[in-house]
C-alpha cells in the first residue's frame, strides 16, 4: 500500500497540473494544485487557491466542452475534455482536462481531481492539417474546372 508521503512527491513531481477541487454549491473551489499546474498556467499557487477554477477561461465560457464538463460535474460522472484556458499572462493555451469525482464513505461527492495537459501544439497541428486539407480541395476543384474547359 502506497503510503501518503509517497504519494504526495508522485503528485508533486507529475508534469500534468494536478488540482483538486472541494464542491461548494456551484462551484468548486481548488484546495490543492501540484507545482505543474503552476508552470501551466503561471498562476501562483497561494494566488488561485479558494477559487472556482473557472477563471482559467477568462471571458471564453461558451466552449462546447465547458457544457460537458458542467454536465459530468451536475452529475457526478469523470469527463474529459479539450478547452481553451488563458495563462495568468493572457496567453491561451489548449488544455485537455480530465475531471475526476471523489465520493466520501457515504458515497457523497465531495471532491473532483483535475488533470491538466496542454496539447496546444496537437490541437494547432490539426488545425493546420484541416486548413491544408481544405486548400487541396479547393486545387482540386480549380483543376476539375480547367478540365472541363479543355
Amino acid at each position: 500500500m502506497i503510503n501518503a508521503k509517497l504519494l504526495q512527491l508522485v503528485v508533486e513531481a507529475s508534469n500534468d497540473g494536478i488540482v483538486v477541487a472541494e464542491q461548494e454549491g456551484d462551484d468548486n473551489i481548488l484546495i490543492y494544485a501540484n507545482p505543474a499546474f503552476q508552470r501551466l498556467t503561471g498562476y501562483q499557487v497561494d494566488d488561485i487557491l479558494y477559487q472556482d477554477c473557472r477563471f482559467l477561461q477568462n471571458d471564453d465560457r461558451d466552449q462546447p466542452g465547458l457544457a460537458a464538463i458542467r454536465e459530468a460535474i451536475q452529475n457526478g460522472r469523470p469527463c474529459r475534455q479539450i478547452i481553451r484556458n488563458y495563462r495568468q499572462d493572457g496567453t491561451g493555451f489548449w488544455n485537455e482536462l480530465s475531471i475526476t469525482p471523489v465520493f466520501n464513505e457515504g458515497d457523497q461527492l465531495t471532491y473532483f481531481i483535475g488533470i491538466q495537459k496542454d496539447v496546444s501544439v496537437e490541437v494547432e497541428a490539426q488545425d493546420r492539417v484541416l486548413e491544408l486539407e481544405a486548400e487541396v480541395a479547393e486545387l482540386k476543384r480549380q483543376l476539375t474546372q480547367l478540365q472541363e474547359k479543355s
